[in-house]
């Protein structure tokens, strides 16, 4: 399954049954919930790739991509416009890019 196949799954779920999915629940409980588990699951990542546990970070990280695009799609931004933000940023440095945030 691709990030986009995943986003196109969620997005589908987004106005399911919340008894007949996960995603569905998560969904239902608000942009919050959504951005709350986004941020446990990002920790539980964090705490896997400190410990240097290949096996536990590889699964962590599809959690933490799982619960992003949930994330998002609470709040109605979709998979493609993340793509289109990066695409407008390639070739840009990062020390640039950060540099044009600035007030």
């Amino acid at each position: 399954m691709t990030l986009d196949d995943l986003a196109h799954l969620i997005a589908a779920r987004k106005n399911a049954d919340p008894t007949s999915s996960w995603t569905a629940q998560l969904l239902a409980k608000g942009p919050e919930k959504c951005a709350e588990k986004f941020g446990e699951e990002a920790i539980e990542a964090i705490i896997e790739a400190v410990k240097g546990d290949r096996d536990k970070l590889t699964s962590e990280a599809a959690d933490v991509l799982y619960h992003l695009l949930v994330m998002l799609t609470a709040r109605d931004v979709t998979l493609a416009e993340v793509v289109a933000e990066l695409a407008r940023r390639q070739g840009t440095s990062g020390i640039d890019e950060k540099a044009a945030r600035r007030p």
